[in-house]
């Protein structure tokens, strides 16, 4: 599971020391900023290790959100934390996550079905690896 931990690094690194300013620069016509990106991932790793592998409800503040009203609602309100309270929330979902796969094989089966049917960790994995990049 190493790789998946580099491309976490990868963004980890990218964002350490940045203002609150730089965290929400847009590239040409995007609404993408690297402080949307951090909650985005925050949130897609509680939901795909925690929701879909081990099949627990997500953990707060995901519970919170009008899903329906505002289907982009974590990267929406990312602007509203400070770097540092992004981080952590990005740091304490990637340790949620590395807890939910702790002595699980690659061919594990996730407690919830994904989008094609029955889903493996592998399949999780590569996943994010995908989201990530």
């Amino acid at each position: 599971m190493s790789f998946i931990d580099y491309v976490r690094t990868v963004l980890t690194r990218k964002c350490a020391g940045l203002s609150a300013e730089q965290l929400q620069v847009t590239a040409a016509d995007s609404s993408l900023t690297l402080g949307r990106l951090m909650r985005h991932m925050a949130f897609v790793e509680d939901h795909w290790f925690r929701f879909v592998l081990l099949g627990d409800e997500l953990p707060a503040p995901w519970t919170s959100a009008d899903w329906n009203a505002q289907p982009d609602w974590e990267m929406d309100t990312a602007s509203e934390f400070s770097p540092a309270e992004l981080g952590r929330q990005l740091d304490d979902a990637i340790a949620r996550s590395r807890a939910a796969t702790a002595g699980l094989g690659l061919d594990h089966l996730a407690a919830r079905s994904g989008p094609d049917g029955p889903t493996s960790l592998r399949w999780i994995l590569i996943h994010m690896i995908e989201e990530y990049a």
